[in-house]
């Protein structure tokens, strides 16, 4: 498989590091203040705009098979309805009834040829239009037409359901907006891989120190000392910024291996965990041989929800490769561990006035990339 300009191009520089004992760095250190993590009212703007605005991963297309069915989500404080119509096409639309309000499904996921108001069993079919409510006499001449479901943005892209959580009159073009990220995006095949495991954590943190556990890796050996410190080189990461989004290229040990060989030879995926921030609040995490999607939502100032998805190639044979999975997932879940017991202590100290500001250092380049797209997108410089 030829090598992109890109991923030569991330070879050569990490080679170079490992020659003369350097990484990637910024001209200038980057101050962010205390309050984007306890200030209530910067929550307020994040959840308005970040939560909103932009398109979320969901899912995988292997949750929705077939037609009917559907998955629902109420991460976001949007109560929100997925499903794939008669034509296999992913439709969302806000969970709530149009007559009094009630939610349609209060399950995880399903199967329906439509969907019934436990309330008054007003019906709508898998495009969201009303097709029948009992004793419709009693409404006079109302147009059902204007009482189907209220639809969402949603999209079927990479093997990932998107959605964007919000009414608007905005029209989002989700392949330009995925477009930074298409080439490595549509190389990974998720469309084609299983979920293994999917899990959802509630954390006592607010949800930029989640997300910024993935946007530096100068915290392994430190964070992950005995775990994931000795599996990738240290603190020699290359960054390629792909606004909003980046890409993290983060190099295991044995890369070296590749300055014997000639370039036309070379080879990316074997040698790197690849990092792919899709904003504002999602990474794919690419690994030699499997991919994590992760998704982070906050619940409050000073809490969240972790959501991952890991995906494999094909769904396990054997039980040696099951087994060989579960160690996998076994180790993810112990790293991911260690970085929220400090993330939480973090927390913790917020509000200590210990710090008035956080200082992100020239080398941690994605805490800079991510954090000023983010406050682009509350200034109103950045859309979908």
């Amino acid at each position: 498989m030829t090598l992109s300009p890109e991923e030569t191009g991330i070879i050569e520089t990490i080679l170079q590091h490992t020659e003369e004992g350097t990484t990637d760095t910024l001209p200038e250190l980057m101050r962010n203040p205390v309050t984007t993590y306890t200030d209530p009212d910067v929550l307020a703007q994040e959840v308005d705009v970040l939560f909103r605005k932009f398109p979320i991963i969901m899912g995988h297309a292997e949750q929705l098979p077939e037609p009917g069915t559907y998955i629902t989500n109420d991460d976001l404080g949007v109560p929100i309805l997925i499903t794939r119509n008669n034509d296999g096409v992913v439709k969302a639309f806000m969970n709530v009834c149009r007559h009094r309000g009630a939610r349609l499904t209060g399950a995880d996921c399903g199967k329906a040829k439509t969907f019934s108001c436990p309330y008054h069993k007003w019906t709508y079919d898998l495009n969201g239009n009303l097709r029948g409510l009992p004793q419709a006499s009693g409404f006079g001449d109302i147009d059902k037409k204007t009482l189907g479901l209220v639809e969402l943005p949603a999209f079927e892209r990479y093997g990932m359901i998107w959605v964007r959580p919000s009414v608007t009159e905005e029209p989002l073009d989700i392949d330009r907006w995925l477009a930074p990220m298409a080439e490595q995006l549509e190389g990974l095949g998720l469309e084609n891989h299983t979920v293994f495991r999917a899990w959802s954590l509630d954390r006592k943190m607010n949800w930029h120190l989640a997300l910024e556990g993935f946007q530096e890796s100068y915290h392994f050996c430190g964070a992950h000392e005995h775990t994931a410190c000795s599996a990738y080189l240290d603190n020699q990461s290359v960054w390629t910024d792909k606004y909003p989004h980046m890409r993290h290229s983060v190099p295991l040990p044995n890369v070296v291996e590749l300055k014997d060989r000639a370039p036309e030879d070379w080879v990316h995926r074997p040698y790197f965990m690849t990092q792919n921030y899709i904003f504002p609040c999602n990474y794919v995490q690419v690994m030699t041989d499997h991919v994590y999607i992760h998704t982070i939502i906050p619940t409050g100032v000073d809490s969240c929800i972790f959501k991952c998805m890991m995906l494999i190639p094909e769904a396990p044979k054997t039980e040696k490769a099951e087994g060989y999975w579960q160690k996998n997932y076994d180790v993810i879940r112990t790293v991911f561990g260690e970085d929220f017991e400090i993330g939480e202590n973090i927390q913790k100290g917020l509000n200590t006035a210990a710090n008035t500001e956080f200082l992100f250092g020239r080398y941690e380049i994605g805490l800079h990339l991510g954090t000023k797209a983010i406050q682009d997108a509350l200034d109103g410089r950045l859309s979908a």
